[in-house]
């Protein structure tokens, strides 16, 4: 999949455009695989809501494929706003167990999701980052993710960051 974004011109500045391509790719990355992955329910992403106060942090819903979603999470609720907060990703086996889940699509099992955060300054150790938006995935079947899943996700989060036109910060 990492691939197909090259070739589709992930290179492209335009944020809207390259979530918007990305959720749709993996959507049916996902769809095209054997069990569990083919019981993704809700492929997409989450952005860092600019009109939020840096007291009060929340995302927003940015491009998606699956059933109608949540519009605003703050940082620190649910298994999206725990990767914002924590900018870490959350692979979540079973949702139930996740204290605070949201669930905004009842069919919902498990849950992977991964920080997408860009440089906002410092050098070397002291490399700021900051989170500007999550790929969020989710599947209609307990333990449906895998540290497979984590490690190409976290490589497409570093793709899109450095692909998008991010606001400044």
């Amino acid at each position: 999949m990492i691939s197909i974004c090259l070739f589709l011109g992930l290179h492209q500045i335009l944020g809207p455009i390259n979530l918007s391509n990305a959720a749709s790719l993996l959507w049916h990355a996902y769809k095209s695989l054997p069990s569990p992955s083919n019981q993704v329910n809700w492929a997409g992403f989450y952005t860092l809501d600019q009109t939020s106060p840096p007291s009060r942090p929340q995302l927003i819903l940015g491009p998606f494929q699956g059933k109608v979603a949540c519009q605003t999470i703050a940082f620190g609720r649910g298994v999206c706003g725990t990767a914002a907060a924590e900018a870490r990703t959350q692979l979540v086996a079973d949702v139930d167990a996740f204290p605070g889940h949201i669930a905004c699509d009842g069919d919902s099992r498990s849950e992977i999701v991964v920080p997408i955060s860009i440089d906002v300054g410092g050098e070397g150790d002291e490399k700021k980052k900051k989170v500007v938006a999550i790929i969020d995935v989710d599947c209609a079947a307990v333990g449906g993710f895998d540290d497979i899943d984590r490690v190409w996700l976290e490589r497409l989060a570093e793709l899109i960051a450095g692909a998008c036109d991010w606001p400044q910060f």
